[in-house]
């Protein structure tokens, strides 16, 4: 028998690619970081306290790439943060005095500062700097399921001929979530949703219960999904397999007719960081003399008269309302015109990325809390988290079969990956790959200088093979930073195998290397040794 009511499960994918720079006074490359800090993280956080609060039983699924979490603890990203914060709040005082005799813009300009004193506070009182304890905290209430995904966010289906390379990607995963919450995690968020039939293997191997995929993952495969995406599967080798609504996906994300770009929304690039005379602007002049966003954003989406586009909170909250009912109308339609055809309870999985919510849609968040205390007030849906649902299904009901290759980059393969832009990338980092594997088989038990040295290796190896920098590429965003960050992890590579080979490493290069490319600092090695 079915449940009570079908279910809505929300996963957020929580992922920015590793940079950091400490011999750079400002990168405006770490700014990204910031920003997701401050418009997505913290704010999500927010919205659970609340929800907690008024005992709204709120469930959601947190992807937290292993990058983003050793941000998210690296003290000298943290201290800088709160100088991008401070920046942020003096700023806002210049912007109060600034548009002194225009009500909408000041009123706006008091309210951002307001944000900006209220973060700092949040995030050092509240949170102790511990973004990740909080979600751990959340976690342990049975409010969030945190999953985990590759390394460095690498795109899985490229390196399935590898061996090495796919165990090195999800043992040091695995290591990175064992630390930062003491235990093992249940689901795996495939990076860029990239599936290929090999990786059913090791995500088995690694005892991972569940990954997802994108619509026509299961659409597409062998068999065709009976149930469509409204009802898990099982591999042969037994992992769950569940695929995103493609609907809610474009519901939000269709920039033609998602609800994130509705008119009244406050519009991220229209910042007055690029706006004002640049000596009004010096704290966000990166160290290259670039100018970055400030956060002070007063204007609209949508409409072309900018003397009409002076953005109003009290009619973006009323339409995030209004979108809510909307969202989980639409939801709640379909999956009950699919419990007519099914034994089983049906089920919405609405994947995003985390950063859609907050940082590229201002209101999102408030449409997640609008979205649950919505949903507490009705009885034709649920809301549960990946495995939750998982737990409560019939296992022998899951259809047997292998979901085809996919992802969910432009046209859903993976040509946003591997196209004129970036292919370059990939003989370069399968050439390094078995050079690696050569130095952990041919360095089985080294110690002191040569075991720092192979573990930076292995460090620059895992950094060269994000998926991140070649999506970059492949759209022409910051190009030349991406395009440095694959070359220069790829030297260091070759620098220490080469030195490895003399038998010669410098020791004050290798250590100027290890405090800047810092990540993973517990990593070993030996995750790129054949498995006998």
């Amino acid at each position: 028998m079915p449940q009570k009511s079908p279910v809505i499960s929300i996963v957020l994918n929580a992922h920015l690619p590793f940079v950091r720079h400490p011999e750079l006074s400002q990168s405006g490359e770490e700014q990204w970081f910031f920003e997701a800090l401050s418009e997505t993280y913290l704010p999500l956080l927010e919205v659970f306290d609340r929800l907690d609060a008024d005992h709204i039983p709120f469930r959601l699924g947190l992807s937290l790439s292993p990058t983003l979490c050793h941000m998210l603890r690296d003290e000298l990203l943290l201290q800088r943060y709160l100088e991008y914060t401070n920046r942020q709040i003096e700023f806002g005082l210049q912007e109060i005095e600034r548009t002194r005799g225009e009500g909408e813009l000041q009123h706006l300009a008091k309210r951002f500062y307001d944000k900006a004193v209220d973060r700092r506070i949040l995030f050092t009182e509240r949170y102790e700097r511990n973004i990740l304890k909080i979600c751990d905290y959340y976690q342990k209430k049975g409010r969030l399921e945190l999953l985990t995904t590759a390394a460095t966010h690498c795109f899985l289906p490229f390196y399935t001929s590898n061996a090495e390379a796919i165990q090195a990607q999800l043992e040091v995963a695995l290591a990175s979530y064992r630390l930062n919450f003491g235990r093992a995690p249940q689901g795996f968020w495939l990076p860029e949703l990239g599936w290929a039939p090999e990786l059913e293997r090791y995500l088995r191997a690694y005892n991972f219960a569940y990954t997802l995929v994108d619509t026509h993952g299961l659409i597409f495969g062998k068999p065709s999904a009976a149930k469509g995406s409204f009802y898990p599967i099982k591999t042969p080798l037994g992992v769950f397999v569940m695929a995103r609504d493609y609907y809610a996906y474009h519901d939000i994300a269709d920039k033609a007719q998602g609800f994130s770009y509705a008119g009244v929304y406050r519009d991220l690039y229209e910042d007055v960081g690029y706006e004002l005379p640049s000596e009004m602007v010096k704290p966000f002049l990166d160290s290259k003399g670039i100018r970055t966003q400030t956060g002070y954003k007063y204007r609209t989406m949508g409409c072309q008269d900018r003397k009409k586009q002076v953005y109003d909170p009290q009619k973006a909250s009323e339409k995030v309302k209004e979108q809510a009912r909307a969202f989980l109308d639409a939801r709640v339609s379909r999956l009950q015109a699919a419990a007519a055809y099914m034994e089983e309870t049906p089920i919405s999985l609405c994947a995003f990325k985390a950063d859609t919510f907050g940082h590229f849609w201002y209101e999102g968040t408030e449409f997640l809390e609008a979205l649950f205390r919505e949903g507490n007030t009705r009885d034709d849906v649920q809301f549960m988290t990946p495995a939750e649902y998982l737990y409560k299904q019939d296992v022998s009901h899951f259809q047997r079969m292998v979901p085809a290759f996919s992802s969910s980059g432009v046209n859903g393969y993976a040509e946003m990956w591997l196209d004129a832009s970036n292919d370059w990338i990939y003989r370069h980092t399968a050439r390094s790959l078995e050079r690696m594997i050569e130095l952990a088989e041919r360095f089985p038990n080294e110690s002191g200088i040569k075991e720092r040295a192979l573990n930076q290796a292995t460090r620059e190896i895992l950094l060269a093979q994000s998926s991140d920098w070649t999506k970059r590429l492949y759209k022409q965003e910051s190009v030349e930073y991406a395009r440095n960050q694959l070359e220069g992890a790829l030297r260091n590579f070759t620098t220490i195998y080469e030195a490895l080979g003399s038998n010669y490493i410098s020791t004050e290069w290798l250590t100027t290397l290890e405090r800047r490319h810092n990540i993973f600092p517990a990593i070993n090695y030996r995750v790129f040794r054949h498995k006998r």
